[in-house]
């Protein structure tokens, strides 16, 4: 797409793990409904499906890629032990889940994708986006990995080739009613959605700086 009017994608997860909602989901619709400075902003909500089989994250999501070739995509995910947003740097070519997915999958010691290297770095303006987030009230912190579950696997697809100039992964806090029942830190979806919104407007206006730059 052109970056005369960027389009971020953003992405979130079905619930999984035995709860009954994902956080991501509410905070992405959030997101679509709130007012964009530059650009525009469509979201998908993925399978907690590992791997390139039908039915999973990937194979759903590859589709959507080829035929939108948006100008950055923002993965969001759940992280229940997180008590403010992670922008996420690196992804790893490693699946080891403490949990089996939501096909009943649970993988251990393998490779995201064989022959490709061990890691990327996200390509986002990440301490841009933590410096918006943290401005519009909302913790935030750079983290360093996004893990070995589905959230690292999908960061690690996006960044390994996949049709997008810019990619990355924000974990982002469960939601109070999650705490309620299974214990850990919290933060309402409202709080949540105002600082990542934040981060997608520095991430459209640096989408936008060359074009602002060849017209100056």
């Amino acid at each position: 797409m052109s970056s005369a009017r960027p389009c971020i994608l953003v992405t979130s997860f079905e619930p999984f793990g035995g709860s009954a909602v994902n956080p991501t989901m509410e905070v992405a619709r959030l997101l679509v409904k709130s007012p964009c400075a530059i650009g525009s902003r469509i979201s998908i909500t993925l399978p907690v499906v590992t791997g390139e089989r039908a039915g999973s994250a990937w194979a759903t999501f590859l589709p959507l890629l080829e035929s939108m070739r948006p100008d950055a995509v923002v993965a969001l995910g759940e992280n229940a032990k997180a008590d403010r947003v992670h922008f996420e740097r690196v992804a790893i070519n490693l699946r080891d889940a403490r949990i089996a997915d939501n096909a009943g999958v649970q993988l251990s010691d393998t490779t995201v994708i064989e022959g490709a290297p061990n890691a990327h770095f996200a390509t986002l303006p990440l301490r841009a986006m933590l410096t918006a987030c943290e401005s519009a009230g909302v913790p935030a912190q750079l983290s360093l990995s996004a893990g070995t579950f589905l959230c690292n696997e999908l960061m690690f697809r996006l960044l390994n080739g996949a049709p997008c100039a810019a990619a990355g992964f924000v974990h982002i806090p469960q939601l109070p009613e999650q705490a309620a029942v299974r214990g850990g830190p919290s933060m309402d979806a409202e709080t949540t959605a105002r600082g990542v919104h934040a981060a997608l407007e520095v991430l459209a206006r640096a989408i936008m700086q060359p074009t602002t730059e060849q017209r100056a």
